[in-house]
């Protein structure tokens, strides 16, 4: 059975944070909820010195398409939920 590989990136709006040590809490929290709850690799991966934007990557490894999709699903619920922050732009893939 072929490894089903996903990817998601969100560029998000945190308008509230008044400072980079606010913008880290927001961030911290929300890699720390995907990776514990969807079991998936996240990063800050642009926009590390902006205190009211930032770039959040994942990446995963499945064993199946549907998994997958399911998985980017539940990750684009969590982080368009979370009050805090704005989604901006978003794309996902599956390989």
């Amino acid at each position: 059975m072929p490894a089903v590989y996903g990817r998601a990136r969100w560029e998000l709006r945190i308008p509230d944070c008044q400072s980079l040590k606010d913008k880290r809490r927001v961030v911290h929290g929300l890699r720390d909820r995907a990776r514990a709850r969807l079991k998936v690799s996240v990063a800050e991966t642009s926009y590390q010195e902006d205190m009211r934007r930032t770039e959040l990557s994942m990446a995963f490894v499945s064993s199946d398409a549907t998994l997958a999709r399911s998985i980017l699903d539940r990750a684009d619920t969590l982080i368009s939920s979370d009050p805090r922050v704005y989604v901006l732009e978003t794309e996902s893939e599956i390989y």
